[in-house]
């Protein structure tokens, strides 16, 4: 993790200096910034015999960017490179889940981190007296896992930090929508608020490991940043 944050902060230093020292149309056609989403991560069976015990509160942070479409700023490519930490309870009937705990009904509290690359349309209001803009956006999003770890409880016996990333699919896709403001914070800062929903398409965990069908990742974000 500190390896992760390193390289998310080395390369907000180097883009942030190319956005202030770079050409004219760079420096108006991208913006830059960091984000930092409180969330809530839902972790949803699709088979019988596993079942959600609980939601985890979770957090997605990191580098943001708007690729501005048109002169007026009103339609741009948001992008961006962030860390994002999720996870859910599950519960598994006896011969589902990993075979070293499938004997019994077992419970996984699942911690999940992954680097995530969003692609979306984003549509901006135009300016109002006040600078307020309002902004909605729709696209898709790249998440790829590079921790998994798990508490089992497996009959009366306890297992922790079992570690999962070899069990997990090694990518995953899903639907990303949302909607906000942003707001002047000065000269050179824009802050932004509001909320995103993401949608899994793809099988959080290996069916030939876990032998439980489709389990499907779903986010719901408070989103907050600051565009420099």
């Amino acid at each position: 993790m500190k390896k992760i944050l390193f390289l998310l902060a080395i390369m907000g230093i180097t883009q942030v200096s190319m956005g202030q020292n770079g050409p004219r149309a760079f420096r108006h056609g991208t913006r830059l910034g960091f984000t930092l989403n409180p969330m809530i991560s839902v972790l949803k069976p699709q088979e019988s015999g596993v079942n959600r015990n609980s939601a985890k509160a979770g957090l997605n942070f990191g580098l943001m960017a708007d690729f501005n479409l048109n002169d007026r700023g009103t339609y741009a490519l948001s992008s961006g490179f962030q860390v994002m930490l999720a996870g859910s309870k599950l519960q598994y009937d006896a011969g589902k889940g990993l075979s070293s705990y499938s004997g019994n009904t077992a419970e996984y509290n699942m911690k999940l981190t992954y680097i995530e690359i969003p692609v979306a349309l984003k549509l901006k209001s135009v300016s109002m007296e006040n600078d307020i803009v309002w902004w909605g956006q729709f696209g898709s999003y790249l998440d790829f896992p590079v921790s998994g770890r798990a508490n089992v409880v497996s009959g009366s016996q306890s297992y922790d930090r079992v570690n999962i990333l070899s069990d997990m699919n090694r990518i995953n896709i899903g639907m990303l929508i949302g909607g906000g403001v942003e707001y002047p914070l000065g000269e050179n800062l824009t802050g932004l608020v509001g909320i995103t929903y993401q949608n899994g398409f793809v099988d959080v965990t290996r069916n030939a490991k876990w032998n439980d069908g489709r389990v499907n990742m779903n986010n719901f974000a408070l989103r907050l940043g600051i565009f420099f």
